[in-house]
């Protein structure tokens, strides 16, 4: 008869490079950091720094965070879903779905993808890097702007007063643009909002209790921290409070707000198949390279994929927006995930945390990330 074998016990101090990391994000200058693990042991909660710079409240580790562009997993999922119920094909172009959407100054949504939108392989230009829609949203000016709206419809404008960087499929160049242009997609096909299918189909059916695709409402739910951006390059430019803003700036792009339990959980119940047949994650997670400047990293379709300076591979996504920098990664078989957010995006080594959970680093390395 065999001999059962006992799993080695956890080491006490199994976390503590993690901790150590957030430490000194906060001894560098972000306000506060939460964070959440889930392993094989259970699940750990740590957060660093203060939740609030004028009363000094901590961050909490159930805090509510805006999670900047990890929304653009959420979107893809809902596309991939369409894909796998035979609603439309990835190989579709963008011209079939948003006929004159994508057309002008070279642009032409007849000659690219679905799923080039997805991988940024489109080589759609970004609204983010348009200089005067940089100064309305990155600069002072946003102070005034903060409630606002903005269309989808507006935003892709924007971003067709500029030629592609290349022919679709000839390049890879990280652009946001992209992914308003799918929750535009989705709304065509199901006769929906984007954030009602994000809801109705993943937010829903995995209990994410503190997610939301908020649409215009300018608030975080309870508890949360408050967010805080500098609207300058300078070093020293005042710090704003920016807890509150319209989040159709960022749109189908990124105006998720989430928690770190609920990363974890979505990113889990991802990679392990619960949202999505095989063939459609599979197709999620071909990947391609980031450009020859990131050698580490790879996309899918909504999903990085991250080789750490000690050879682990972790899958998710990080995303900044005005107040905040979050992150959420697991391993491929669901495992090992984390997810982080520091209450700040001018500031913090996001690298650096993800490599202590994962690797028992408490510095970095920087070449070749």
């Amino acid at each position: 008869m065999a001999t059962a074998v006992a799993a080695p016990a956890p080491s006490p101090d199994r976390h503590g490079p993690l901790q150590r990391a957030m430490d000194v994000t906060v001894a560098d200058g972000v306000p506060g950091v939460t964070a959440q693990v889930r392993d094989a042991y259970g699940t750990w909660k740590g957060t660093s720094g203060v939740g609030d710079l004028e009363t000094g409240k901590p961050r909490s580790p159930r805090d509510h965070y805006r999670v900047g562009s990890v929304a653009k997993t959420f979107v893809a999922t809902v596309v991939l879903q369409l894909e796998a119920e035979g609603e439309l094909d990835l190989d579709d172009t963008v011209e079939h779905w948003l006929p004159g959407v994508v057309r002008g100054n070279g642009h032409d949504g007849g000659a690219l993808t679905l799923r080039q939108l997805l991988n940024h392989t489109s080589g759609i230009y970004d609204v983010l890097e348009d200089p005067e829609h940089q100064q309305r949203v990155f600069g002072e000016e946003f102070l005034q702007l903060r409630y606002d709206t903005w269309t989808a419809d507006e935003l892709v404008a924007i971003a067709m007063r500029h030629g592609p960087y290349f022919a679709p499929g000839n390049g890879w160049h990280y652009s946001n643009t992209n992914y308003i242009l799918a929750g535009m997609v989705i709304e065509r096909v199901t006769g929906h909002p984007y954030r009602h299918e994000i809801r109705h189909r993943v937010i829903e059916p995995l209990d994410l209790h503190g997610t939301r695709s908020p649409g215009t409402d300018p608030r975080l739910p309870r508890p949360s921290s408050r967010g805080y951006a500098k609207l300058s390059r300078d070093p020293n430019a005042p710090v704003h409070d920016l807890t509150e803003l319209n989040p159709s700036v960022a749109g189908a792009a990124g105006d998720v707000i989430s928690t770190s339990a609920d990363l974890n959980r979505f990113y889990t119940a991802l990679l392990r198949g619960r949202l999505l047949p095989k063939a459609q994650l599979a197709e999620m997670t071909t990947v391609v390279k980031e450009g020859e400047n990131r050698p580490k990293r790879r996309y899918g379709l909504g999903l990085r994929r991250w080789e750490l300076s000690c050879g682990k591979v972790v899958w998710g996504h990080d995303g900044d927006i005005h107040g905040s920098s979050a992150a959420a990664f697991a391993t491929r078989d669901g495992r090992h995930a984390l997810a982080f957010d520091f209450n700040a995006n001018w500031t913090g080594d996001a690298h650096a945390v993800v490599e202590a959970e994962f690797c028992g680093r408490e510095t970095a390395p920087v070449p070749g990330e």
